[in-house]
C-alpha cells in the first residue's frame, strides 16, 4: 500500500491500515486541514467548497467522506458529481467559492486516488499554502463546527454545459470551420469522465461523425490509463484500419491531450501544446511558457512568431505562476496539459480538442502533415536511483560545474542548455532517485545525452 503526501495534495492506494494507503481517515484528517487553510486564505469567505470526481470506483466512497468532513468543519458544499478536473476549476470561481476539490488520481492506475487542491480561483495551492496543510494535517490543528453551524451539501449536475458553453464562446474556437470540415474523430475516453463530456463538446462543435472508445465511465480502465503510446495500441489501430481524420486520447480527469494522426502514428504528446501555441501565436502576439522538461520545439515556434519563451520548475502551479508574470497567451506542459488563459489558468484536453479541430481545420491538412511543420525533436526519459545518504544537492552543483561554460538553469534542480540539445536533471519529491530528461534531434542522440549524465552522476555517487 501507499500513500504520498505532498504540497499539490494527498493520493494513494485504497486499502491498508492507517497511514499505510489512503484510508478514510487519512482522507478526513487531510481534507480537514485543507478546510482549515482555505479558510484562512480565501478573500471570498463564501463558506462554499466545490468538488467534483472523475469515474473511478473508490470515488463515491472518498467523495462521501470528503463532503462529509467539510460539512462537519462548517462548509456548504457545492458537489459536481462524476466531473473534469478543468470542470470542477471553472465550478469554483463560477460559484464565487472558497476553494475546491478534485478527487482524482489523474493517469494513475484504477487502485489509486487522490485529493486535488484548489484555491478560490480555481487553481492549484502554491507551495506555502500546501505546506501548510501537511503540518495541520500532521498537527491535527483543526476544530469541527458544533451543531448549528455544520454545513450543508446540495447537487448542481450543470457544469458540463457552463464548460462547453465557455469553450464555444472563446473567440479563436470557430465551431462553423470545424463543421465544414466534416470531421470523423475516435476518441479513446479512458472509462472516466470524458466519455460523458467529449462527445457532448463534439456534437457541440459540429462534429458529426464520432466514435468513442472505452466511453463507459465505469473506472474499470480497459488499459494503463497514461496516455502514452504504449497504452493506447487500441485507438492506435483502429485509427490506422478504418477513415478517421483524428484521434483523440485524455486521462481519467481529462487535463492531458495526446492526439492520433490519421494513419495511426502518434502525433506526440509534446506537440499537443507547441501546435496550439502555433495557432493561437498566429492570431494572437504574447509570449509561451512550458516546464524546463518539456519539448524546445514551443521555444522555437515562439521565437517564429517573433515572442518570448520562458521555462517554469516543473509542476502545474509553477506554469501558472510564471505565465501570470510574463503574461502568456498560451503556456502548458509536454505531458498533453494545454493552458489558455482566456478560458482559465487550468490543464485542459477540452479547450484543446476545440482549438485543435479549430487549427486543422483552417489549415486543411492531414494531422500528419500538420506535424512536420513544427521542429523534430526526440526525447529519453530515465532515472538514476539513489543510495541511501547520497548528498544530491552537490551532486547537482558538481555538475553545474562541470557544464559552466554551457547555458545553466537550476530554477528546479539542474537543466544545461546545449547549442543542439538539453538535458534537465531533478530530484524526486516521492522516490529517493534522480530523474534524467534529454532532448536532441534523434532518439540515439536525446538517449547518449542523458546517458553521458548518468554516468557522471554514478562517478560522483562513489567519490
Amino acid at each position: 500500500m501507499t500513500l504520498i503526501k505532498t504540497i499539490s495534495g494527498i493520493r494513494g492506494t485504497i486499502g491498508g491500515r492507517i497511514g499505510e494507503g489512503l484510508s478514510p481517515l487519512d482522507i478526513v484528517r487531510f481534507t480537514s486541514a485543507y478546510a482549515v487553510q482555505i479558510r484562512r486564505i480565501s478573500s471570498q469567505k463564501s463558506n462554499k467548497i466545490v468538488i467534483g470526481r472523475d469515474a473511478r470506483i473508490s470515488g463515491e466512497m472518498v467523495g462521501n467522506i470528503v463532503k462529509g468532513t467539510l460539512m462537519g468543519m462548517g462548509f456548504d458544499v457545492i458537489d459536481l458529481g462524476l466531473a473534469t478536473t478543468p470542470t470542477t476549476e471553472i465550478a469554483v470561481t463560477d460559484q464565487q467559492a472558497d476553494g475546491g476539490i478534485i478527487i482524482t488520481a489523474s493517469h494513475n492506475p484504477r487502485q489509486w486516488n487522490a485529493l486535488k487542491l484548489l484555491n478560490e480561483h480555481g487553481e492549484f495551492l502554491n507551495a506555502a499554502q500546501g505546506e501548510a496543510v501537511l503540518k495541520t494535517a500532521a498537527d491535527e490543528a483543526f476544530t469541527y463546527a458544533d451543531i448549528d453551524h455544520t454545513g450543508s451539501c446540495s447537487l448542481n449536475d450543470t457544469y458540463n454545459h457552463i464548460h462547453i458553453d465557455q469553450i464555444l464562446k472563446l473567440e479563436l474556437v470557430d465551431t462553423e470551420a470545424i463543421r465544414k470540415a466534416n470531421f470523423r474523430i475516435a476518441v479513446d475516453c479512458i472509462n472516466s469522465v470524458g466519455g460523458i463530456i467529449i462527445p457532448i463538446l463534439l456534437e457541440r462543435l459540429g462534429v458529426k461523425y464520432v466514435d468513442c472508445l472505452n466511453y463507459d465511465p465505469t473506472g474499470e480502465f480497459r488499459h494503463d490509463p497514461e496516455p502514452l503510446e504504449k497504452n493506447l495500441s487500441g485507438i492506435m489501430e483502429l485509427m490506422r484500419d478504418s477513415a478517421y481524420d483524428v484521434g483523440f486520447v485524455v486521462d481519467p480527469d481529462v487535463d492531458r491531450l495526446a492526439i492520433i494522426c490519421e494513419d495511426g502514428a502518434m502525433y506526440g504528446e509534446e506537440y499537443t501544446l507547441v501546435t496550439i501555441a502555433d495557432y493561437i501565436l498566429s492570431n494572437t502576439p504574447g509570449n509561451t511558457v512550458s516546464n524546463l522538461s518539456s519539448t524546445r520545439a514551443l521555444r522555437d515556434v515562439t521565437e517564429k512568431h517573433g515572442q518570448q519563451y520562458a521555462a517554469s520548475a516543473v509542476g502545474e502551479v509553477n506554469v501558472v505562476a510564471k505565465m501570470k508574470e510574463t503574461g502568456a497567451v498560451i503556456g502548458g506542459e509536454g505531458n498533453g496539459g494545454v493552458i489558455y488563459p482566456e478560458s482559465h489558468y487550468g490543464r485542459d484536453a477540452l479547450v484543446g480538442i476545440a482549438l485543435f479541430l479549430t487549427h486543422l481545420a483552417k489549415e486543411k491538412k492531414k494531422v500528419s502533415e500538420l506535424s512536420t511543420a513544427y521542429p523534430q525533436y526526440f526525447m529519453a526519459k530515465d532515472k538514476v536511483e539513489l543510495k541511501p545518504g547520497t548528498n544530491v544537492g552537490l551532486i547537482l552543483q558538481k555538475v553545474k560545474e562541470k557544464y559552466r561554460n554551457e547555458r545553466i538553469n537550476d530554477t528546479d534542480g539542474v537543466k544545461i542548455d546545449f547549442a543542439d540539445k538539453w538535458v534537465h536533471l531533478r530530484k524526486s519529491n516521492t522516490e529517493p532517485i534522480i530523474r534524467i530528461y534529454s532532448e536532441a534531434a534523434t532518439q540515439k542522440a536525446a538517449e547518449q545525452a542523458g546517458k553521458e549524465i548518468m554516468d557522471i552522476i554514478y562517478t560522483l555517487e562513489t567519490e
